[in-house]
Formats: structure tokens, sequence, C-alpha cells
């Protein structure tokens, strides 16, 4: 009785993780740049005990994320820019460099080019600093720009953006959603990543799979629940034959 209450138990608990992971997914359906996290089941034999080792608990894991390349959307925005192939931007975090695709950036007080999380965009001499009343522009290979904008025709290179295409399969999400390679190593920059401004990369969830795996996922917590309450039926059968013997 009470390893049918245990392996409902877990059943129920990890499907309420995947439910999390799945809800995560659709809050950024609308965040430019996100990658869909993905999820699966991994079943875990019991061992110990008297009998044959028929059951197995299931433990829900994140397998990685869906880097699939999402729609390009012209913003116009010439602070917006979008990657074109595989790979990254890179910013300068206080853990060390990380990697995002999200390219809708902003100039902080001191002119020095951020993403979103407000860390510094990371290029050939460090962060790039753009000076005050200047018309920023990019080129595909991340070349920074600037130019005065009472004379666009003055312009200056002012730095040129990190791109990266690391290993995918060697690369975590932290907390704040940014990738960051496991052992925490500097990604070189790639010459053949390439970028373009003036638009952001949607994010690449399915809002329609996403739903349909969620009403599932609820279904399984549904009945994972139903065997915990067929069990605490079972044992309070038990428990009046014994009284009445």
């Amino acid at each position: 009785m009470d390893r049918l209450i245990y392996v409902a138990m877990t059943g129920a608990k990890h499907s309420a993780y995947e439910q999390a992971t799945i809800a995560n997914n659709l809050a950024n359906v609308n965040t430019p740049g996100f990658r869909s996290q993905l999820t699966a089941f991994r079943a875990v034999p019991t061992e110990g005990g008297v009998g044959v080792p028929t059951r197995t608990f299931v433990v829900d894991q994140t397998t990685g994320s869906d880097f699939t390349q999402g729609a390009l959307q012209t913003t116009g925005r010439n602070l917006d820019v979008s990657m074109t192939s595989a790979g990254f931007l890179t910013l300068q975090t206080p853990a060390g460099e990380a990697y995002t695709r999200n390219g809708s950036l902003q100039l902080d007080t001191n002119g020095t080019l951020i993403g979103t999380n407000g860390y510094p965009v990371i290029g050939d001499g460090g962060p790039i600093v753009i000076p005050p009343n200047s018309v920023v522009t990019f080129g595909s290979d991340g070349t920074v720009t600037a130019a005065p904008s009472n004379n666009p025709a003055q312009t200056t290179a002012v730095g040129r953006m990190k791109l990266v295409q690391p290993d995918e399969r060697l690369l975590d999400r932290g907390s704040d959603g940014l990738f960051r390679t496991r052992d925490g190593s500097p990604v070189e920059a790639s010459p053949n990543a390439a970028m373009m401004s003036g638009a952001l990369e949607a994010s690449n969830v399915n809002p329609v799979n996403q739903l349909v795996s969620m009403i599932a996922s609820q279904r399984q917590y549904e009945m994972q629940v139903q065997l915990l309450q067929e069990a605490s039926q079972n044992a309070k059968a038990v428990s009046q034959i014994m009284v009445l013997s």
C-alpha cells in the first residue's frame, strides 16, 4: 500500500514540475529571442525491500532547450538587433560571459550598450560605449558605427560586437534566462555569425503545442491524485476489516 502512495506521490509531484516548465514557456511566448525549455520524464526503479522490483518512480528533468530559430520581426528601431545565423550576442555579467539572442538593446546613462538585463554588450575591446547624441548603426558582422545626429555622414567605428557560435549542447540556462558554458569558460568570437539591425527575433515557443502539453500534464497529475485517493480508501477498508475481526 505504501509503495502505491509513494509512486503516485512522485508522479503527481513531477507532473506539477512539468507544468511549471510549460507555464514558464507560455509566459515567455512574447519574449524576444527566448528558447523554449524541453522536459522529459525519467524512470527511476525502486530498489531494496521485499518482493520483485516492478515499481519505478518517475522524475521530471529539463533536457535542455529548443534552439530552433524564431521568426524575425521588423521593428525599425536602430538599437534592435537579431541574429540571422546560429549563435548568440555576448553580455558581460558578474559571473562572466553570458549569451543571449534577445537583441532589444539599450543605452545606459554612460552611453554603454546594454542588454535587457542591464548587462553590457561585449565588443572586441570590452563594453561598447556610444558617444552622446549619436546615431548608431550595426553591420552584419557586429560592427558598431556611430555618427553625430547633426552630421550623419561623419561616421566613426566604436567597436565590434562579440558574436559567438558555441556548441549548444554544452550550454546551460541560468535563472536570469541567459546561457552560459557549463565550465564557465568564454567562447571565442565566430567569423561565421551574422546579425541584422532593425528587427527582433521572436520567441520560438509554440503556444498551441505548449497548451496541449499543459492539458496532458494536468491529466497525468489528476490520475496520480486519484491513485492517492484510492490508496486512502483501501487503507480505510483494511482498517475496518481489522476492527471487525
